[in-house]
This record gives structure tokens, C-alpha cells and sequence, in this order.
């Protein structure tokens, strides 16, 4: 493989892994709020013993749930960048 290819792919890679980086700065924010959110929710539901306290615990549960795998997502596709991006500078520097 050329080069030049190797280092447009490389480029590439490097801005699909900045901006993964910077969705899971996000996610991570995000999931701080939903987790207290869900927290919060859930004392209230055991204070309060109402059917709709147990629905907004379980909703804002699923909330921070879907976020945390989405996290988990990109943790993966981060991953798997950082391993392709490995072989890339191999075939460039070999």
C-alpha cells in the first residue's frame, strides 16, 4: 500500500478517534446528570411509595442505562480505532 494512502487513512482514523473522544467527554457529562437524576429518583419513589414515584425511578433509570451503553459503544469504537491506527503507523514506519 502507498504512503499516501497509508497517511490519508491514518488522518482519517485520527478524526474519527477525536471526535469519539470528544462524544464521550459528552456522554460522560451526561450520564453524571442522568445517574443522579436516577438517584434522586429513586429515594424519592422509596419516600414516597407512589405508583408514579416507581414510574419516573424506572424511567429515569433507563435513561442513565441507554446512556451508559452508549458510552460502552464508544469506549469499543475507540478502541477498535486505536488498534487500527496501531496498524497503520506499523505499515508506515515498516
Amino acid at each position: 500500500m502507498g504512503k499516501w494512502l497509508v497517511e490519508r487513512r491514518l488522518t482519517g482514523v485520527s478524526g474519527r478517534l477525536r471526535a469519539l473522544r470528544e462524544e464521550l467527554r459528552v456522554i460522560d457529562e451526561q450520564l453524571l446528570y442522568l445517574a443522579d437524576e436516577a438517584d434522586d429518583s429513586r429515594i424519592r419513589s422509596l419516600v414516597s411509595e407512589t405508583p408514579l414515584a416507581g414510574h419516573e425511578f424506572r424511567e429515569a433509570n433507563r435513561h442513565a442505562e441507554a446512556m451508559g451503553s452508549r458510552r460502552q459503544e464508544v469506549l469499543d469504537n475507540i478502541a477498535r480505532l486505536e488498534h487500527r491506527q496501531d496498524e497503520l503507523l506499523d505499515q508506515l514506519s515498516g
